[in-house]
């Protein structure tokens, strides 16, 4: 028995929704829809079991997952072959559409659904900024971005008023994915209907807007800004989007059509009575102008020594080339852009340490791979269970190697001595479901 709804919510349903009330609540006591997006950087035949439900519309690489589906335990889902996903979620970063080469920021980031979906899309070109401002919710963030092997994302955790002072005008296209009342996981968190209160909603619609006034500085003229919530409040949706059309004369809403969702206004609910997914909304804005992205490349980040450089190219020629350091860790970063006095998690692809004359790989630059060129020791069911577990495995290879389990990269190993000594760090280490 789920719990019930809160009596000043379902008031404000039924002046919303007028007749389709009985409809939206009956939904509400229907399970909830759970939805799955494959990861195109990492396809493996090993997934294509999960592929068997019905694709989610508005997403090409979504699918409809089943509700008593294990995949979030799999060793396919630590590696990054897909995100689990409401399919709803996966509506605003469609309608921000995102293309390789943009520079694109997703301000309120976390946990990296949204942004690993425009990774995605964005093919590992051009310049990825995935913001959150809470440090404990950015290091989840940093760590959906690195198992999903995007080689072109910049972590941050800054407020938002942080990243307009540094990045005025610097983006083709902003995602303003703001927190807010929840209304819509009502269906799949019941518990979120107790912690409810119309007070509640006034106090996330407030700071919506303080997120929004700085979002707006972000976007160069001609790029555009999407700004959803995963709740059904106009207070929270509908109201603040007019108010930032008032507020923000230099944008205007822009219509968009999606498979299964079209917003002539430039605006559109997800609710799940009309669409098989859970509560989403999402409005698009178009900034006036017409005008290149305006950032400045980093100077503050240290430049790989020459001797280091040589040293990487020796015993990884298959990776790129380190351009800076991030603390001790050298990474490629081809579109860096002007970081200091910014927190930041993680920059490009981190490649490994430089400890005197001997280079150490980094966990990012093996599961970044898709079609490794370098040595690959491919694992049975068995052995990637162990190596997942923090095992070695017997083997006469020497030197680093790409641990793979049906063509999908785990991590490294080093081969000495006719064993491979388990590289896989120790924080990710467990028990995973085999497939």
């Amino acid at each position: 028995m789920k719990t019930e709804l809160p009596e000043a919510f379902v008031r404000r349903m039924r002046e919303q929704l007028d007749d389709e009330l009985s409809a939206f609540l009956h939904a509400l006591d229907e399970d909830p829809v759970r939805g799955i997006r494959f990861n195109p950087r990492k396809e493996t035949e090993a997934a294509d079991p999960l592929r068997t439900g019905e694709r989610v519309p508005w997403e090409e690489n979504g699918y409809y997952l089943e509700a008593d589906s294990n995949a979030g335990s799999m060793i396919l889902h630590e590696v990054g072959a897909f995100y689990i996903q409401e399919p709803g979620a996966m509506m605003p970063a469609a309608v921000l559409a995102a293309k390789p080469g943009e520079k694109v920021l997703d301000l309120c980031a976390a946990p990296g659904g949204k942004s690993t979906q425009i990774g995605c899309a964005m093919q590992g070109e051009g310049l990825l900024v995935c913001n959150e401002p809470v440090p404990k919710r950015a290091a989840i963030l940093s760590r959906n971005v690195e198992r999903m092997g995007l080689p072109n994302a910049l972590v941050t955790c800054a407020k938002p008023e942080q990243l307009a002072e540094k990045w005025e005008e610097g983006f083709d296209a902003v995602l303003v994915d703001a927190p807010c009342s929840g209304e819509g996981m009502f269906r799949r968190d019941p518990e979120t209907r107790n912690e409810w209160t119309a007070e509640k909603a006034e106090g996330c619609a407030e700071r919506q807007r303080e997120i929004l006034k700085e979002a707006a500085r972000l976007v160069r003229p001609g790029g555009r800004l999407v700004y959803s919530t995963c709740t059904y409040n106009p207070q929270e949706n509908e109201d603040n989007a007019a108010w930032f059309a008032r507020e923000f004369p230099e944008f205007h809403p822009e219509g968009f059509s999606l498979p299964g969702i079209d917003a002539p206004d430039g605006i559109y609910t997800c609710y799940p009575h009309r669409i098989k997914g859970e509560g989403q909304f999402a409005a698009l804005f178009r900034k006036n102008g017409n005008e290149e992205p305006d950032i400045r490349e980093d100077q503050s980040l240290p430049v790989p020594s020459k001797n280091d450089k040589a040293l990487f190219r020796q015993l990884f020629p298959e990776l790129p080339e380190p351009n800076r350091i991030l603390g001790s860790t050298f990474i490629s970063m081809p579109e860096l852009p002007d970081v200091k006095g910014i927190r930041i998690l993680r920059a490009g692809l981190h490649l490994g340490e430089v400890k005197g004359k001997v280079a150490v790989p980094d966990h990012a630059a093996a599961v970044c791979f898709n079609r490794p060129d370098m040595p690959v020791k491919e694992l049975n069911a068995d052995e990637a269970a162990r190596y997942m577990n923090g095992e070695t495995i017997s083997s006469e290879e020497n030197g680093w190697i790409l641990m793979s389990y049906r063509g999908l990269v785990l991590g490294w190993g080093k081969g000495s001595g006719g064993i491979i000594k388990n590289h896989y760090p120790k924080g990710l280490r467990g028990p995973y479901y085999i497939p």
